[in-house]
């Protein structure tokens, strides 16, 4: 056990892992190079530690101290309690939760490794939004996909927001970037995968059709927010789909679109 320890001032070293939280192009890259992410709120922290993922320090405020009484014992990592507005001066926002983790990452799996065992995986092309890219992986921990792979441009999954929208699903499901993509393409097909793409293309069958066939392995793609995905993605594909749709509308947001493919294909008895 690592005793508490009370911090007054927000410049304190001590507290660097938790700076400027609300500079997203500053954490986007300091982060994934000093080999952290931020956990935020109870039960993330919890699932982040259930997942194995090894604690740098906490940053708590009195009340969240001994809520998280338990994990404080457990842990011998420094725990900072600080009161609410030097939470706030030192992360930029008022911290509703009271309680934040550094957590150290891990490295990501070979494709190989990931791919094993799966029967279902989802495929995400530039998807930059980080609220998309929670939502999606806590569809995918839900709805029966098995791992996720993401190309060089997606967001950081393990960014703050990312895994608090997620509710921490982002520990939950198998994940990698992929390096070359959509080359990429054909290392997912050679582990017995059809490539399914998402799509608003003249030669797409329904989601429905897709799900009658049963694929006994099936990668879904999902594209941009905005634009889709890319044509050389089409072109990768051994399939494109569509979901129908009424009242006009031609397509849904990419999280909305994850759940909605996922329900439709997932494995049955």
């Amino acid at each position: 056990m690592h005793p508490t320890a009370p911090v007054t001032d927000p410049a304190d070293p001590r507290l660097s892992d938790y700076t400027d939280l609300t500079d997203v192009e500053l954490r986007r890259r300091r982060e994934p190079v000093e080999g952290l992410f931020i956990a935020e709120g109870e039960k993330v922290i919890r699932r982040a530690l259930h997942a194995g993922y090894r604690m740098r320090s906490m940053l708590l405020t009195p009340k969240w101290a001994g809520q998280l009484q338990d994990v404080i014992t457990a842990t011998d990592a420094p725990v900072h309690v600080v009161t609410p507005e030097l939470a706030e001066s030192v992360t930029g926002y008022h911290v509703h939760r009271g309680a934040l983790a550094s957590m150290e990452r891990k490295p990501l799996p070979a494709l190989a490794d990931v791919l094993a065992g799966a029967r279902r995986v989802a495929v995400f092309e530039d998807t930059v939004d980080h609220a998309n890219m929670g939502a999606a992986f806590r569809n995918a921990a839900a709805l029966g996909v098995d791992a996720v792979l993401l190309t060089p441009r997606c967001a950081d999954p393990l960014y703050r927001r990312a895994v608090k929208v997620s509710m921490g699903a982002v520990f939950a499901v198998p994940y990698t970037r992929l390096e070359s993509w959509p080359r990429d393409a054909e290392a997912v097909r050679a582990h017995g995968f059809v490539l399914a793409a998402l799509c608003l293309s003249p030669t797409s069958v329904t989601l429905d059709e897709l799900a009658a066939r049963r694929d006994g392995k099936l990668a879904l793609m999902l594209g941009t927010e905005g634009e889709g995905l890319s044509p050389a993605a089409l072109q990768a594909a051994d399939v494109h789909v569509r979901i129908p749709m009424d009242a006009g509308v031609d397509s849904l947001n990419v999280a909305a679109a994850s759940a909605v493919a996922f329900y439709a294909t997932r494995p049955r008895p």
